[in-house]
């Protein structure tokens, strides 16, 4: 056990600016979550949340949403983005492609990142159990509560940590970069949909991001610890790529 810390520690001031962002990213969502969960418990931020929503609907008639009938149906679209089906589809083909690479131990951490943050996010949502939104008619069909927001709290997950697996693999910093953006716009987008159709309140959003994001970074830190002190077979066609 103690040469475990002793070469977690050796690893994190080797890879000190790839473990500071992790941390960081981390302690962010962990704060930015419970602080909103604070505020949601408490109605603070109700008003808030309110003249968001209402905001994203036409004047005089909460029960059109801004913009021609074409937008809305392109929200359904990206919504979907994040749904549980899309999700485990996107999951279960890169944990079967690693699993086929021989890369058995990434494909388990992909997997188990995933099944747990749905686990916790399920389970918080039946412990804070608050209510959809009902000041406008939903866009899109809906069957759990509303905080937080799954869709923006496993997009946000699943798409970061696709990317990042990604990114460790590919030698040029731009195309690195571009494979951690795009999972970025697409939590973005498909968190923003789910309040434009009416369907969560800002701040389940915004506590589903910060859920997601810390979620996704515990995990990628925590295999990487793992890879670096039992020396795991994951590493794919370049060493340390992430590190640099």
């Amino acid at each position: 056990m103690i040469q475990f810390f002793l070469d977690s520690f050796r690893w994190i001031v080797r890879n000190e600016l790839v473990c500071v962002g992790l941390l960081l990213a981390i302690t962010l969502g962990t704060w930015g979550f419970i602080s909103i969960a604070q505020e949601v418990l408490e109605g603070d931020i109700h008003e808030t949340d309110q003249k968001i929503l209402m905001s994203m609907r036409t004047a005089g008639d909460p029960t059109d949403p801004l913009g021609p009938s074409w937008f809305e149906e392109m929200a359904r679209d990206i919504t979907a983005l994040g749904s549980v089906a899309v999700l485990m589809i996107f999951t279960m083909t890169m944990a079967a492609y690693l699993y086929f690479a021989k890369q058995h131990w990434i494909a388990l951490f992909v997997v188990s990142a995933v099944l747990s943050g749905a686990l916790v996010s399920t389970l918080m949502k039946s412990g804070f159990d608050r209510p959809r939104p009902d000041l406008v008619p939903h866009g899109t069909r809906v069957y759990t509560k509303s905080f937080p927001s799954g869709h923006s709290a496993m997009s946000s997950l699943v798409y970061l940590t696709l990317g990042a697996l990604l990114a460790r693999a590919e030698p040029n910093r731009k195309t690195r970069a571009l494979l951690l953006v795009v999972p970025l716009c697409l939590m973005v987008i498909v968190g923003a949909s789910r309040v434009y159709l009416g369907v969560h309140w800002p701040t389940d959003v915004i506590a589903g991001w910060a859920f997601g994001v810390s979620w996704a970074a515990a995990s990628w830190l925590i295999l990487r610890t793992l890879e670096r002190h039992y020396h795991l077979p994951v590493e794919t066609t370049r060493d340390h790529s992430l590190d640099t």
